[in-house]
């Protein structure tokens, strides 16, 4: 049965810096994926950048973005999300052993159809797969954090610096940690 972890935080806590030093941690294992993070401008986050684990970036949400889609006071481009995002997560279900880490499973990024199904699809698949979400109420990362087959591990500052090393043994030898 594939791992299916959804690490779910409130914001600020560390999520992106835990999933970086988990994929950091992974030795024998091919992993896939993306991560978010601020841009800042003189100390006031203007929007939001991501990049792929195999080092593309492209920033994703900008409050100087016209939108639509807008989350808050900042414009999506879509376009990100189809070109680097989407990309990183169609290759893994073709690819047995691979791990696909999702940072994260938020407002902009499931602003994107194609995305949402992407993932839908990952989550069918025989795929391993590792993903943050905000602590709030979403549909689509309720209905996920409701399926039988996710374990849902809460992010917090008391655990966020001991859980990379945590995952990384657990998914780095999974029959030996069930």
């Amino acid at each position: 049965m594939p791992t299916r972890i959804l690490l779910e935080g409130r914001p600020g806590v560390g999520k992106t810096t835990a999933v970086r030093r988990l994929a950091a941690l992974l030795r024998t294992r091919g992993v896939v994926g993306f991560t978010t993070e601020e841009i800042r401008h003189g100390g006031t986050r203007v929007g939001f950048a991501l990049e792929t684990l195999a080092g593309e970036r492209a920033v994703l949400a900008h409050v100087d973005f016209p939108g639509p889609p807008r989350v808050g006071r900042y414009g999506v481009d879509l376009g990100v999300m189809e070109r680097l995002a989407l990309l990183s997560l169609t290759s893994a279900p073709r690819d047995p052993g691979r791990l696909v880490l999702i940072d994260e499973l938020g407002r902009m990024e499931l602003a994107c159809t194609a995305f949402q199904d992407a993932v839908r699809s990952l989550f069918e698949a025989d795929a391993d797969i590792v993903a943050t979400v905000h602590a709030h109420r979403d549909p689509f990362t309720d209905a996920l954090k409701q399926r039988a087959d996710i374990e849902l591990v809460p992010l917090t500052r008391a655990n966020r610096d001991a859980l990379p090393g945590e995952l990384a043994a657990r998914l780095e030898n999974p029959r030996e940690n069930p």
